[in-house]
């Protein structure tokens, strides 16, 4: 009786182990996704991307934009979409209760994220660290929420995106998009279709934490690379209105106001 052929996925001097091969991020529910959703954007409004070559074309990182209308992560997603990458978010659970919405976004990889008492279970932040281990991109909004600035500036952020960036050992990528307001008012439930809208998005460098990595995340690293990011979304916000931002980010707790939910 003869030997069996080897198969091709086996080690070897002959036949050295392959390397999984990496799944496409593209994948058929997207560009079904895409073609239902990039013809209504298209005619909603005219997406410019400035310095979208400073988006990784590959592996993994967490992308950090300002947030103050309720239609953002459709606007970001289109966006990054369109640099080639597949957008994945860490969104609120109760968006999930929609039977056909929570089936297609559990299906493209979002995850829901449970807020309990002003905090976040470890759960999504487990979930998350799989997609960047899978070298994806995961748009986090480090506001937590939509700004409460009344000028729409971004307001205090959150240590989430810093902390699994420092803990997966990923960038952070700030982003700016302006025009969003146009189409959907902060809280607005009505969508402005007509006239076409323009909205611009900027992409910024990744922010510099090489010297928060290694230390202990505490608090005071988590404050001190949130800042960082805020600044740096805040600047990009700038460069887009052409106005100076506030020196100081919006505080809802020193302003009387929710950590969630409407404020006005």
């Amino acid at each position: 009786m003869t030997d069996a052929t080897p198969s091709s996925t086996s080690a070897g001097p002959d036949h050295p182990a392959r390397a999984p091969r990496r799944r496409r991020e593209k994948t058929f529910l997207w560009y079904c996704i895409a073609a239902v959703c990039l013809p209504i954007l298209t005619v909603m409004a005219k997406f410019v991307t400035i310095d979208g070559h400073k988006l990784p074309r590959q592996g993994a990182f967490i992308l950090a934009p300002n947030h103050y209308s309720e239609i953002d992560p459709v606007i970001m997603g289109r966006f990054v979409w369109g640099l080639g990458r597949v957008p994945r978010f860490l969104a609120k659970a109760s968006v999930f209760s929609n039977p056909v919405l929570g089936a297609i976004l559990r299906a493209s990889g979002q995850i829901p994220v449970e807020r309990e008492g002003g905090g976040r279970s470890a759960a999504p932040l487990k979930a998350a660290q799989q997609l960047v281990d899978n070298e994806l991109a995961v748009i986090i909004y480090p506001e937590g929420t939509l700004t409460r600035d009344p000028d729409l500036w971004p307001m205090r952020g959150k240590s989430g995106a810093v902390r699994m960036a420092l803990q997966a050992g990923v960038p952070i990528i700030p982003a700016a998009h302006w025009g969003t307001q146009q189409v959907m008012a902060r809280y607005s439930k009505k969508i402005s279709f007509f006239p076409r809208k323009r909205i611009v998005c900027k992409i910024g460098d990744p922010v510099d934490l090489r010297d928060l990595m290694g230390r202990p995340i505490d608090q005071a690293v988590l404050a001190e690379g949130t800042d960082r990011v805020m600044n740096a979304i805040a600047a990009l916000l700038g460069d887009l209105r052409g106005e100076r931002p506030p020196a100081e980010r919006w505080d809802p707790v020193k302003n009387n106001q929710k950590e969630t939910g409407r404020f006005e």
